[in-house]
């Protein structure tokens, strides 16, 4: 990362999150209060600025917004972003944000659908919170990374802050990014996620290999995004799994 010092992210959100967070360098969890200091959490940051759009707004004007035989929801998503987002230098906004829309994706009326006994609502609160802190995640309109910091290795992240086994993180993952097989669930990604300025993007393949993902604006070449994933994970991978306290 950058020699440039950088103020701390301080937040309060709508639920307390897991104290066990406090393990990931850099964030600092006190009940409701959640703390990011950049210099010990982003591997890279080198754009301070999220494009983004109030959830309320989204709420009101996107989802229930629908395609048509002439224009796809992507479009239509595409087309708001351009109308509606604005840039913000204010992390925790985006924080904030990020919280209301994975609260909305993860909702405990989904796991009848899922298909998987074993996820329960704990899951989701998981699923929540890794969220939240995804957001912060950024891709350029180039491809280029400009900032990524360890809760973009998902399926890493989760098992090192809760406990979870391989197995139970895998499963996890497979909620995480299995809305892409359930198209009421990939149509709810992608009116939800235009609050962030983009869509869903994950660098994994159709199985879990901690590559996580991140939220990239439309257009973006996602050749430069995986080749330059591909090229500077692996440290960063191993950094987030020394997290773990027990390894199973």
């Amino acid at each position: 990362m950058s020699t440039t010092t950088h103020n701390k992210i301080g937040v309060e959100l709508p639920e307390a999150f897991d104290p066990r967070w406090n393990r990931i360098p850099g964030i600092t969890v006190d009940g409701h209060r959640v703390t990011l200091d950049p210099e010990e959490y982003f591997f890279k940051f080198t754009n301070h600025t999220w494009l983004v759009i109030p959830w309320q707004q989204v709420q009101r004007n996107m989802l229930d917004a629908h395609e048509t035989p002439d224009t796809s929801l992507e479009q239509v998503a595409l087309d708001y972003i351009r109308a509606n987002a604005a840039p913000t230098s204010d992390a925790a906004s985006v924080l904030k944000i990020g919280y209301e829309v994975y609260r909305y994706v993860f909702r405990a009326e989904h796991l009848a659908d899922l298909g998987l006994p074993e996820i329960t609502e704990d899951h989701l609160t998981m699923l929540r919170q890794a969220g939240t802190f995804m957001a912060l995640n950024k891709v350029e309109l180039t491809g280029e990374i400009s900032n990524i910091g360890p809760a973009w290795f998902f399926n890493s992240t989760t098992r090192a802050v809760f406990d979870l086994t391989d197995a139970e993180g895998d499963l996890l993952d497979e909620v995480y990014h299995g809305g892409w097989f359930n198209e009421n669930r990939r149509l709810e990604l992608v009116r939800a996620h235009t609050a962030l300025g983009g869509r869903l993007v994950h660098g994994c393949q159709s199985v879990p290999n901690q590559t996580g993902g991140a939220v990239v604006p439309y257009g973006a070449p996602l050749e430069r995004f995986r080749s330059e994933l591909a090229a500077m994970k692996d440290s960063w991978i191993a950094a987030v799994e020394s997290c773990r306290v027990t390894t199973r």
